[in-house]
């Protein structure tokens, strides 16, 4: 038995289909979802999916959805938004809960990388995207993971696997996500992902 939920299955398909362009088996997805889906978290999943995959491939993503009848209407909820200081304030707290006391040197190596940089992954992706209600964190963390395994993302991996354990996951949900996407691996690369959620879901 799956130590993930069969909505949470079709949440990471969901992902997984995204990431690696199979829209045969995106639409396929939408056309066996169960009533009551897609729902607002079908729809959490998908936006916040342009963080690890980048923009083209999530608006592919709905242009096939909508093929099959989309993600339903969002909720009158969903459109509202905060203030960037409201998303820098939101962002900085939930990255401290990922990366916990390694929070300000991973901040530090952001900034390094360009002035902005640091700003716009605290303010956008944690605030703005990764801290939006809908979708609780550690479901967030798990998504990210099937996005970043199958991107062979090992640094990124291993923060959003100790990252998945911290919001609440456990560490057979955050294997089972891997092990649900073996067969799109070659097994060298799964062994060596494997080998990362190991170590670092027992670190989280």
């Amino acid at each position: 038995m799956s130590a993930l939920s069969p909505k949470e299955q079709r949440l990471v398909a969901l992902v997984s289909c995204t990431t690696r362009g199979d829209w045969t088996g995106l639409q396929s997805l939408r056309r066996t979802a169960p009533t009551g889906e897609p729902d607002q978290e079908w729809r959490e999943a998908l936006l916040q999916s342009h963080l690890f995959l980048g923009v083209p491939r999530v608006v592919e993503a709905f242009e096939q959805l909508a093929a099959e009848g989309g993600l339903q209407s969002e909720h009158p909820s969903e459109a509202a938004e905060s203030s960037a200081e409201r998303w820098l304030e939101e962002g900085r707290a939930l990255f401290g809960a990922i990366y916990a006391d390694l929070a300000p040197k991973v901040e530090r190596r952001l900034r390094q990388h360009h002035p902005h940089f640091a700003a716009w992954v605290l303010e956008h992706a944690y605030g703005r995207v990764l801290s939006r209600p809908g979708l609780d964190p550690a479901r967030r963390e798990l998504l990210a993971i099937a996005c970043l395994a199958l991107s062979g993302l090992e640094r990124q991996l291993a923060s959003h696997t100790r990252g998945a354990v911290r919001l609440g996951a456990t560490p057979e949900q955050v294997g089972a996500v891997l092990a649900s996407q073996r067969d799109y691996l070659e097994p060298e690369t799964y062994e060596r992902l494997r080998q990362v959620i190991t170590r670092f879901s027992r670190e989280g």
